[in-house]
């Protein structure tokens, strides 16, 4: 076949339609490259959505890419947020790419949706470029330069386009057998399925079908959404629900030993053995050198060495940073803070630790790392470590010097212009211990020559390693008195340094960790997730933001999304409170947390409350996210099923239901969560309505599953034991699919159509004994056809459960028809 997807050529295109333009800046400028002219621009003539451009094609084409060009000169107008759409007709575009432009004058070129989601190529005539945002808030949009690239060979082309118009018409046919089926229309149907072979769904689902909608046996359709669940089926929508946050507060026996108040210390876990390792900070006072171990598995703190410095070990210190080597049970530690009055050539050295978890022996791999390579002495830096490749990352921080004129006058003007020095990106590698110089910080004098990678160093930033990746994240952080909001990442192996911020960084502050306020970050490399809490700034005029807050940012969909945020106003001083009360620790900064990728929960100890110079904290708090389970969805389905045979039965055999309320549905109920106690007693009312009643009770929620625990209608509680908490109750309630109702509402309407039509015939007086019968049968008519929708209606709830590759068309042919 002549063309291929490799054969990428430049497209000519025609400018079909705009929403406006300014002046002379006419939208057919955007054909022509040239960057030294300021006018050879289209430029809209506001910058009130929506503004767009349509290109038409001469012929249809697989387009691949779209290449922007710009002005010589950075420009307020350049874009900074588009989405561009395209399709065969111009009525019925589909989203090929969002992003934005940097503002810059070098062209960028960017990759198109060009397959369907079967894989299939995708052909388009039309292609429209809406702009979002512009770098100038409130300048019109602009655009220099547009050039498409993809493949228009003809024979090429029609080959497509026949495909894609077969997957197509596959769609159009599965749309009507699905509307068929919906309204009991077997023999077309069957006319369907025979005349075509397309297949509305899976097997499996088909069979569910039969099962629960026209058999309805529902014992049976149990048994087969347990093999479903098992089978892994809902995997993919449990892990779409969001998670919940659940803090608890690590208490031990008070006979026991345990960390003292501090901040500015520091955690690490051992994975392999669930251990975290706590070493030094400052207590108010002093700085420490402790060193501490605690068990996760039998929740215990061990004092290892009450003053490190007397068994060769560190000296006291805070703001210093460690990781752990499993490969070889080892704790590496660097960095310090030091105040100005102890920062004399004698004291100002950058030291380097190692601590044998196994010997429980400390060894000084170095005096001064700065003198074989690596970072000066800093503070507030990140230090990761690559374990499979024994290589050590050490990023930012202040770098501390002699203050050979050490006054209190001098220490303010430090303090005042921000005039601080950054350190770079350096590696160690442990098995040659050497260090090397990655990246010079962008204020290093070298970093303006050519053959020098720079990077813009900070301190109060975070940087995870992803192991599977093989990368560093580093995003966040302060600069002098800037905040930074960039996403940066490293690839370790081929030395690539890129940007990755996110598009609503700096447009919706909501969406986004806000910067300048302290940041804790952890990383799940099998789940491509990183974790963010934010807490309590440290500039005493940013605190009346008095908020904590958790992120989660998907390296996959590379968006951020907050799990939650609480706010405590000042005033209420919970740290003062006793703790054991508190549903979550309070505001801070100076403090850690640690991971445990195996229990996933994070462990988060000590800080500063920012309210008292002296107070430092010693609460040790564990954060559980929650996200529904196999179990969980397994009952909210059984709720379903026997919510469904329950209102059936009741309306059939009253006495019989009464048993099944208080046993199948009572035993999957949450009789401590206020909202199912409430639907439950809804259901019970069922008993008491007469036909003519409407006696949809569809739940508000879905069912809300406990962890642990029974059910049994005779258990016992005391009246003031565990007393329902709305919030926890809360916790494990899976989020229903919200265009179910109302989308196979729609969908069946013709059914309860007929059967309001049964009803107003049934209105109708008549005494002869044909008109009594066809009363009889109408209203048999009519509860078949209300059964038939109940049913449809629970069996499109679970389709919405299951992957959409073996479900009929979530879309109905209601929604393509306007009246």
């Amino acid at each position: 076949m002549a063309g291929g997807i490799t054969d990428i050529k430049k497209l000519e295109y025609e400018i079909y339609k705009y929403s406006s333009y300014s002046s002379s800046y006419l939208p057919e400028n955007i054909r022509e490259d040239n960057p030294t002219n300021q006018t050879s621009r289209w430029s809209s003539n506001t910058n009130s959505p929506p503004q767009f451009l349509v290109l038409k094609l001469e012929r249809p084409a697989i387009v691949t890419k779209i290449k922007f060009g710009k002005y010589e000169k950075t420009h307020v107008c350049n874009l900074r947020k588009f989405k561009i759409l395209g399709g065969l007709e111009e009525d019925r575009m589909l989203q090929l790419f969002e992003g934005g432009l940097k503002n810059d004058s070098i062209p960028e070129t960017f990759n198109l949706k060009h397959r369907t989601d079967s894989g299939e190529l995708l052909p388009i005539k039309f292609i429209q470029i809406v702009p979002l945002l512009s770098w100038g808030p409130s300048f019109n949009f602009c655009i220099w330069y547009v050039e498409l690239l993809g493949i228009e060979d003809s024979i090429f082309i029609m080959s497509n386009l026949r495909k894609y118009n077969m997957l197509r018409e596959v769609e159009i046919v599965r749309l009507f057998m699905k509307h068929c089926r919906q309204q009991g229309y077997v023999k077309a149907f069957s006319a369907l399925l025979e005349e075509t072979g397309v297949r509305l769904e899976d097997e499996k689902m088909t069979q569910l079908h039969e099962i629960l909608v026209n058999e309805g046996n529902f014992k049976k359709t149990e048994g087969i959404l347990v093999e479903f669940i098992n089978d892994g089926l809902m995997d993919d929508y449990l892990s779409r629900q969001e998670y919940k946050p659940h803090w608890s507060m690590q208490l031990t026996p008070e006979h026991e030993p345990r960390p003292g108040r501090r901040g500015g210390h520091q955690l690490i876990i051992d994975p392999l053995t669930s251990t975290i390792y706590l070493y030094g900070g400052w207590d108010g006072s002093e700085d420490l050198s402790d060193l501490w171990c605690y068990d996760v598995k039998y929740n215990r703190w061990t004092l290892v060495h009450e003053r490190s410095e007397l068994l060769e070990g560190p000296t006291p210190r805070a703001c210093h940073k460690m990781v752990y080597d499993t490969k070889n049970s080892q704790i590496f530690m660097i960095g310090r803070y030091l105040d100005s009055a102890s920062r004399t050539e004698d004291n100002i050295n950058s030291d380097f630790f190692l601590y044998n978890t196994i010997s429980k022996t400390w060894c000084l791999i170095s005096n001064d790392t700065a003198q074989v390579g690596g970072p000066q002495l800093v503070y507030d830096h990140q230090m990761c470590i690559d374990v499979d490749k024994q290589t050590i990352y050490v990023f930012g921080g202040r770098i501390l010097e002699p203050n050979y004129r050490y006054s209190f006058s001098f220490r303010n003007e430090e303090e005042t212009t921000g005039d601080y020095k950054y350190s770079g990106l350096f590696s160690y590698h442990i098995s040659t211990n050497t260090w090397n110089h990655i990246l010079v910080d962008c204020g290093h004098p070298t970093a303006a020559s050519p053959y020098v990678q720079s990077i813009k160093s900070r301190v109060t930033h975070s940087m995870l390693f992803h192991h599977k990746h093989r990368k560093l994240y580093i995003f966040g952080g302060q600069r002098g008195k800037d905040y930074i909001a960039d996403f940066l990442i490293y690839d370790v192996d081929s030395s690539e340094l890129t940007n990755m911020t996110p598009e609503n960084v700096g447009t919706d502050a909501k969406n986004v960790p806000q910067s300048g306020f302290t940041q804790r970050a952890t990383i799940d490399c099998d789940k491509d997730e990183i974790y963010v809490l934010t807490s309590l700034s440290k500039e005493k005029e940013r605190r009346d933001l008095n908020i904590n807050s958790f992120w989660l940012f998907s390296l996959a969909k590379k968006e951020w999304c907050c799990v939650y945020k609480s706010d405590h106003s000042i005033g209420q001083n919970c740290y003062l409170k006793n703790q054991v009360a508190c549903p979550e620790p309070c505001p801070r900064y100076a403090h850690q947390i640690v991971y445990d990728a195996t229990n996933q929960v994070h462990f988060l100890f000590g800080g500063n409350p920012g309210m008292n110079s002296h107070l430092r904290l010693d609460d040790f708090w564990m954060l559980r996210l929650e996200k529904p389970t196999r179990e969980n969805i397994l009952r909210y389905c059984k709720y379903l099923l026997r919510k469904q045979e329950y209102e059936e039965t009741a309306k059939t055999n009253p006495l019989s239901a009464i048993c099944y309320l208080q046993t199948k549905l009572y035993d999957i109920i949450d009789h401590n969560d206020p909202t199912q106690l409430k639907e439950f007693h809804k259901l019970a009312s069922l008993l008491f309505k007469s036909d003519s009643t409407d006696c949809e009770t569809e739940p508000t929620s879905l069912l809300a599953c406990p962890l642990g625990g029974s059910l049994k209608p005779n258990s016992q509680k005391h009246p003031n034991e565990h007393e329902p908490n709305e919030e926890n109750a809360k916790i494990m309630r899976v989020e229903s699919p919200k265009s179910v109702d109302e989308a196979d509402a729609s969908s069946i309407s013709s059914l309860s159509s007929e059967c309001s039509s049964s009803q107003i015939a049934r209105a109708i007086p008549s005494t002869s004994s044909s008109s009594i019968s066809s009363r009889v049968r109408n209203k048999a008519n009519d509860q078949l056809f209300e059964l038939k929708i109940r049913r449809c209606l629970l069996y499109n709830k679970l389709v919405d459960l299951l992957p959409e590759q073996l479900c009929q068309p979530k879309k109905n042919i209601s929604d393509f028809v306007i009246l």
